[in-house]
């Protein structure tokens, strides 16, 4: 299955480009010569792999039956200082919270997601380490 997006230059550094009907704008902070439209690219990077593995784990818990009142993730990356400056570590935390949550089902789940289902920790994985830690809060 092929994928494909339109960027379409809005001057600037400011490009808008529609993703599933959402129109998303990305752009360079004043400093850099943009107008700060929307995010940087580089840093979706981290949204795309938050978002990619929280659906996973929330699916999977689905099906484990295992109730969770609310899961936030975080997700640190460490960004090369040379051009082309890139990251070289991604960190995801995971804070769950609910009453009585089986740790061991919350590593299965995510372990589930990192090992098998999320396709953008698996390219990530690729070219840099990527690791988890799981907080009950």
């Amino acid at each position: 299955m092929k994928k494909s997006i339109n960027m379409n230059w809005k001057g600037g550094m400011a490009f808008e480009t529609e993703l599933d009907g959402h129109k998303m704008v990305v752009d360079a902070m004043e400093a850099g010569g943009g107008s700060d439209l929307g995010p940087r690219p580089k840093v979706l990077m981290l949204v795309a792999l938050g978002g990619c593995t929280g659906m996973d784990v929330v699916s999977i818990l689905k099906k484990m039956r295992v109730e969770v009142a609310d899961l936030n993730i975080r997700v640190e990356a460490n960004m090369t200082e040379e051009h082309p400056k890139q990251f070289d570590d991604m960190k995801i935390i995971y804070e769950f919270s609910g009453d009585n949550l089986d740790k061991e089902k919350l590593k299965k789940a995510v372990d589930l997601s990192m090992e098998r289902y999320c396709g953008v920790s698996a390219v990530y994985r690729k070219a840099m380490p990527v690791n988890y830690e799981i907080v009950l809060k």
